[in-house]
């Protein structure tokens, strides 16, 4: 059997070695962590209260059954989920509350009731962009974009006539400002950039796209939380024969003349046809590469946002609230100029709180919620966070408090917090940029690294920091994009 050795066992990392054990190879996934899941990983706190700490919505979901079903097995007997009946609960500071149904009917009644807009104004907005993600997804997401054969893809014939009407002239914010009157829907659209770390203000248009996921496709919960998926898939990986090696971080890719021959570490070396690197592409070359010539246009492009975490065991329950909370910023403007232009938190941030013990009551104690308490931030570039974290903790509870009339501070029972430079160490994500770089400008997607790479033959890249971005979705389809770029024998392989 061929060998491949995959760097890193993040979400990506993990379907990148189901793929390649599909396709017959035998795959080593190695990891610097004691387990697996990268950002999503799960964690308890004193008290009996459960967290996953990173990723915590759930879309596309049929990328991770397509993961079960192309092993020939049934995705229930692993992976169950459900879809949310309530995708968002919204504050503004002005008192307003929305909630954002899953129902597109319900949802357009509700923002008809809550915002003035009509009914019919957002569902023509909803049907635009569902017509445009259809025509797209398959030539800008599910392929390389630095391939020639994806652009003579029948697919190009559908894109072709979207592309007028995609925005990449214009920015997320600009789009959404003459698609509605009111700045609260504007607000609530404008927030789908943070969903790859960018800023709406100058984020090209095109990123509009992102509310079909949840409005016209569904945003859902899988049992037992987000850490079920990577701890599914690494259950199917096992049993295809992936063998995943903790605590034994990469230390080299070996190369030989113009082709990667496998990895080394402190225990050994790993000979191998491919190797796949699901570390961020900045330290994949800086640290594992560094004898060859770097991308460098690719690796300074600016980095994305990161977030500052707060996880809080709260010793009440909030009927109020549901799985995904949002308590909005006065002027989304200025906090958006705080993190990508200042470096800094803005006063008055927006803030994101997930729940996720109102579909696991486990997940805390009985009368109690863990609060997920998330803010975006900037990327790590040496800023004092000691005192950035006690500021923004102040104003998150002052800000929440004031919402729902309560003395917030009075219920944490227990806390722990992950900040930028906690993010970079414990996923090698460079600066802590979740997203690695962004996507500030109408280029951003065509400069983002590509899933494999023209100087050395049998190395490929997944991953949030590589096409076709971060999250959880686009994590699983880099996989699926590099493993179908790999070939399927070992003749291939050395040919």
């Amino acid at each position: 059997m061929a060998k491949a050795v995959v760097i890193g066992s993040g979400i990506g990392g993990i379907a990148a070695a189901i793929r390649l054990a599909v396709k017959g190879y035998a795959v080593t996934v190695l990891e610097t962590n004691a387990s697996f899941g990268g950002k999503m990983t799960q964690f308890t706190l004193p008290g009996g209260y459960r967290f996953d700490a990173g990723p915590s919505l759930f879309t596309l979901p049929h990328l991770v059954d397509e993961l079960f079903t192309l092993a020939n097995r049934n995705p229930k007997d692993y992976f169950n989920y459900q879809r949310l009946p309530i995708v968002t609960q919204y504050f503004w500071p002005d008192g307003t509350r929305l909630t954002a149904h899953a129902a597109a009917d319900d949802f357009a009644r509700e923002v008809e009731t809550k915002l003035g807009i009509p009914q019919k104004q957002l569902h023509r907005h909803l049907e635009k962009v569902a017509r445009l993600y259809h025509a797209t997804a398959n030539t800008f997401l599910h392929k390389s974009l630095h391939k020639l054969d994806t652009y003579l893809s029948p697919d190009v014939l559908k894109t072709l006539p979207a592309l007028p009407e995609l925005g990449l002239t214009t920015t997320m914010h600009a789009a959404n400002a003459r698609a509605f009157s009111d700045p609260r829907l504007v607000q609530l659209l404008d927030r789908y950039a943070t969903y790859n770390g960018s800023d709406p203000y100058q984020a090209p248009g095109t990123l509009n796209l992102i509310p079909h996921l949840e409005f016209n496709i569904g945003a859902f919960y899988p049992q037992g939380g987000i850490y079920a998926i990577a701890e599914s898939l690494v259950k199917l990986g096992e049993e295809l024969g992936v063998q995943f090696r903790y605590k034994e971080p990469v230390t080299e890719i070996i190369t030989q003349g113009s082709r990667a021959s496998g990895v080394r570490t402190a225990q050994g070396t790993y000979a191998a046809e491919v190797v796949v690197s699901n570390m961020d592409v900045v330290p994949t070359y800086r640290k594992l590469l560094p004898q060859q010539p770097a991308p460098e246009r690719t690796l300074r492009q600016p980095r994305s946002s990161s977030a500052l975490i707060y996880y809080w065991g709260i010793s009440r329950t909030f009927p109020e609230l549901d799985l995904h909370n949002i308590f909005f910023s006065q002027d989304y403007q200025q906090e958006f100029a705080h993190i990508f232009q200042i470096g800094t938190i803005a006063e008055d941030p927006t803030v994101y709180v997930n729940i996720t013990s109102k579909y696991t009551p486990e997940d805390a104690p009985a009368g109690h919620e863990n609060w997920f308490v998330m803010v975006n931030v900037p990327h790590n570039a040496g800023q004092n966070w000691e005192e950035l974290i006690q500021q923004t903790r102040q104003q998150v509870i002052r800000k929440i408090s004031q919402a729902l009339g309560v003395d917030l501070e009075a219920l944490i029972t227990v806390e722990k917090v992950w900040d930028p430079r906690g993010i970079e160490a414990d996923t090698s994500s460079f600066a802590g940029a979740l997203y690695g770089s962004s996507s500030n400008n109408r280029m951003a997607a065509f400069l983002r690294h590509p899933n494999f790479t023209n100087k050395l033959k049998g190395l490929y890249f997944v991953g949030g920091s590589v096409h076709p971005g971060g999250g959880i979705p686009l994590c699983l389809l880099s996989a699926k994009i590099a493993a179908d770029l790999v070939p399927v024998t070992s003749a291939e392989v050395q040919a």
